[in-house]
């Protein structure tokens, strides 16, 4: 899954992509370089940001899915946690709704989802991104997600969203420690008795600054370290912004037998 930020404060990327042409242009080369899906973000979610009106949220994200919907067929994403922003992007062409807030948020996004017949990608958060980052606390992280994970696969079921449209995210880096991002990646494989596919978005996070012990370094490359072991795990959706880094970094470790067998498709 290739990151398409339209916003001008994500922690990564803000401001880079914020015009319409830009960022088309940006997810039809992450599509060149290997992305078999778009995720188009109108909102950053990065510790300690500044919620936006749906007003804002819309002018940025519909114009980008409308007109990148016109020139490809690979699956766009939006990603929102409001639902009238759900509702405008699929009509304009998008086909998945992931939300941070596991579609918690807004009490008609799971409606929003049944009747357009849309998939979900539902994401575990301790808190809001104004609060998550301040000392999140678990008995057990990995099963304490994992029960949240479930609930929800289990709610959203309940409320008609069928269980082969859900997708599953454990949230690295929202209302995690350094420590619980390195427990839940190391114990990943966990989440697949979740019986549904699994997203993991740990691209550029700060972790991985705190793991080469220089928070000013590039991180694609730590990136890609963390993505092969993620499609190492089985790990079925890697939401990444160096796409070409990633894809090729997991395809050499494929061709010399590194994923135990798994055929991975990645635009080869």
């Amino acid at each position: 899954m290739g990151i398409v930020n339209v916003t001008p404060d994500s922690f990564s990327d803000g401001g880079k992509f914020s015009c319409c042409q830009s960022a088309v242009d940006h997810a039809l080369q992450l599509i060149d370089d290997g992305a078999s899906i778009i995720d188009i973000g109108g909102e950053s979610t990065r510790p300690y940001s500044d919620p936006v009106t749906e007003k804002n949220e819309l002018d940025r994200t519909v114009d980008v899915v409308q007109t990148l919907s016109e020139m490809t067929s690979v699956p766009i994403s939006i990603d929102t946690s409001k639902s009238k922003v759900a509702i405008e992007c699929i009509a304009a062409g998008a086909e998945i709704i992931n939300d941070v807030t596991g579609l918690e948020a807004d009490p008609l996004m799971a409606g929003v989802a049944v009747e357009a017949g849309a998939g979900v990608c539902a994401m575990h958060m301790q808190g809001t991104p104004q609060t998550m980052q301040d000392r999140p606390q678990y008995e057990n992280v990995v099963e304490d997600i994992y029960d949240y994970l479930l609930n929800r696969r289990d709610s959203l079921t309940a409320l008609g969203v069928p269980v082969s449209k859900i997708c599953l995210d454990p949230g690295i880096g929202f209302g995690k420690t350094h420590q619980h991002n390195i427990e839940l990646i190391s114990k990943v494989g966990r989440f697949h008795n979740l019986d549904r596919p699994i997203l993991v978005g740990h691209s550029r996070k700060g972790f991985l600054a705190k793991i080469l012990g220089d928070r000013d370094r590039d991180r694609a490359v730590a990136t890609a370290g963390v993505a092969i072991q993620l499609a190492r795990s089985g790990i079925q959706v890697i939401r990444v912004h160096d796409v070409k880094t990633v894809a090729e970094s997991i395809r050499s470790f494929d061709a010399v037998g590194g994923i135990d067998g798994q055929t991975m498709d990645l635009k080869s």
